[in-house]
């Protein structure tokens, strides 16, 4: 319960895990409260090619987009080039932003947290479920950020190309859910993964579900939360809590 910090259900909730392109939520919350400008240009370079696991990308190399779209393209969609700039053009450079995202893990109290890039998409950058409900009640007190994570879909000009971006949570404009903030992640070693905030059943929520084994059953975990806590279902809760 993001108001009272009731926690209504919960399972291995302490254990640490990757936690993949939820990352990327930190990564917009330290770029809105450095208050950096929103329309800086920044470009796509070299730097921000993935070498780690040879993931593509729509934004090629030499593509300007400014502060605030590349905020909207990580948080939406996950746009892994987006949030690579984020952090070069933070002030100091990509060693004082992941010095920054771990100093913002420790004032939230996220202990058990540990990142080492903006991205999610190193293995290393660790959280627990208790730690990432942390995160999302503070990346909530802001407006953009909430905006941005749940914006259906954009268009982008891309040197003379217009790419559509959609959003990478398909609960987003789901009848069934009012959900106020959310961030999707996906790495091999973390399984599939969600965050969100939503209003069910006349309470603010939190609900942070790592490890799935794809978006299916990921998607279908979070379907079987809202029938639950919505009281559609009064037995989900002992289904839930089996291994």
């Amino acid at each position: 319960d993001q108001d009272t910090d009731e926690v209504l259900f919960s399972k291995n909730s302490a254990a640490v895990l990757p936690v993949a392109s939820i990352t990327k939520l930190m990564t917009a919350l330290l770029v809105v409260e450095a208050g950096q400008p929103l329309d800086e240009v920044l470009t796509i370079t070299h730097a921000a090619v993935d070498t780690e696991r040879g993931t593509g990308s729509r934004l090629a190399l030499g593509t300007q987009l400014t502060r605030g779209e590349a905020l909207h393209l990580e948080l939406m969609s996950s746009e892994n080039r987006a949030a690579s700039a984020l952090g070069r053009y933070y002030p100091g450079g990509m060693r004082a932003f992941v010095e920054a995202m771990n100093a913002k893990a420790a004032l939230l109290g996220m202990h058990d947290s540990r990142f080492v890039e903006p991205t999610g998409l190193s293995s290393r950058n660790r959280a627990s479920a208790s730690d990432l409900a942390l995160l999302v009640h503070a990346a909530y007190g802001h407006e953009l950020i909430r905006s941005l994570s749940v914006s259906p879909g954009r268009q982008f000009d891309a040197r003379a190309r217009e790419l559509q971006f959609r959003n990478s949570n398909r609960l987003v404009g789901d009848p069934r859910w009012s959900i106020g903030l959310q961030k999707t992640g996906f790495i091999s070693e973390a399984g599939r993964s969600v965050v969100m905030q939503t209003d069910l059943a006349g309470r603010r929520l939190i609900m942070v579900l790592l490890d799935a084994a794809d978006r299916y059953t990921r998607g279908a975990d979070a379907e079987r939360l809202r029938r639950w806590l919505s009281g559609e279902d009064s037995q989900m809760a002992t289904a839930l809590s089996r291994p």
